[in-house]
């Protein structure tokens, strides 16, 4: 990871406030933590459309109502949209089915609460903001910005949603960036490794904005579940989301979006490309 380029690709009039994307067939599928809308963006004709994740969906929703939808995830022809659980109003998991549009609504608190004693991680500093899904197996990311810095990847085995499910957790001590430790903020899965980015935010809660110090991306290998090599991408951005955009023998890209946290309905997409 010695040698990267972090760019600026394009601008999205429409979201702000960005926490989460997919790339599939030339399109970004793409959430905000302060919505209730799962967006669309053509990069061909440059369109955004959007869609309800819920009913009487808002935009730029007050943080003490928001569902903080955080995390999203794509498992064939479904989308799975994670709320963050640091606040009992975001317990929720959308399924948006891509080919009629549905979705299905679950409150996942049941889940949320046994990762939590199984992680012995307080609820204060419970803050899922990364999700894979790869088969029957689900990973789910605790950003470890509260008190306890708990970065945690946690390995659900089974089906959650009827209590069918076997868990394995995973503690992960991440770098800092001016003495302050970076904590997950998204991940994705190529081949088998575990791509991951990592923001030092100035804040000992999962509730409260600090001050941004940078970004990391990092890498994890899915069978043994080590972490590999980090490197330091930004030291001003907070970078929220991260999607494969190519792969080959030379080098990898992936598209990252940027969480302002602002009420401005804007949102700056980057390509970030390393050298194998």
């Amino acid at each position: 990871m010695e040698k990267f380029q972090l760019s600026l690709l394009f601008k999205i009039n429409g979201i702000g406030s960005a926490s989460g994307l997919i790339y599939h067939n030339q399109r970004l599928y793409l959430i905000s933590d302060n919505c209730t809308f799962l967006y669309k963006y053509n990069i061909e004709n440059q369109q955004l459309t959007k869609s309800a994740l819920v009913i009487n969906p808002q935009e730029n929703i007050p943080k003490t109502e928001k569902l903080d939808f955080e995390a999203i995830a794509k498992n064939q022809d479904t989308l799975y949209v994670f709320g963050s659980g640091s606040t009992h109003k975001r317990n929720n998991l959308v399924h948006h089915n891509l080919s009629n549009k549905e979705n299905n609504k679950y409150d996942v608190s049941n889940l949320y609460s046994t990762l939590q004693s199984f992680g012995e991680i307080k609820p204060e500093d419970f803050n899922i903001e990364g999700a894979i899904i790869k088969d029957s197996t689900t990973y789910l990311f605790n950003r470890g910005n509260g008190k306890t810095n708990k970065n945690v990847i946690f390995t659900i085995d089974g089906d959650y949603l009827k209590d069918e499910f076997r868990i394995i957790s995973n503690n992960y001590k991440l770098p800092k960036i001016k003495e302050v430790r970076t904590s997950f903020t998204d991940a994705i899965l190529v081949e088998n490794t575990i791509y991951f980015l990592a923001t030092a935010e100035d804040t000992i809660s999962t509730y409260d904005d600090g001050a941004i110090l940078g970004t990391i991306i990092g890498n994890i290998n899915l069978e043994t579940m080590k972490l590999g090599k980090t490197k330091k991408i930004t030291s001003t951005l907070k970078l929220e989301g991260i999607t494969l955009y190519s792969n080959n023998k030379d080098e990898i890209s992936f598209l990252l979006c940027e969480d302002n946290d602002t009420e401005i309905l804007e949102s700056n997409i980057y390509k970030l490309t390393i050298k194998k």
